[in-house]
C-alpha cells in the first residue's frame, strides 16, 4: 500500500524526497511498467482532445 504525502505548506525539498523514497521501493520492472502505462495514458488524453497524431506523407515509387 503506497503512503500520502500530506504537507500544511508547500515544501518541494519534502515533495521530492518523498517520490525518490516511494520510487526507490520500486522493482525496475514495477518502474517500467508504471512509466508505459502513464505514456498510454497521456497518449489516449491527447487523442480524446483532439490532438491527434499529425499526418503522414506517404512518397509515390
Amino acid at each position: 500500500m503506497s503512503s500520502i504525502l500530506k504537507l500544511e505548506d508547500d515544501d518541494q525539498e519534502r515533495e521530492l524526497e518523498f517520490e525518490l523514497e516511494y520510487q526507490l521501493s520500486l522493482t525496475v520492472e514495477q518502474r517500467f511498467r508504471m512509466m508505459f502505462q502513464k505514456s498510454m495514458e497521456m497518449a489516449e488524453m491527447l487523442v480524446r482532445n483532439g490532438h491527434r497524431k499529425p499526418f503522414e506523407i506517404i512518397k509515390r515509387q
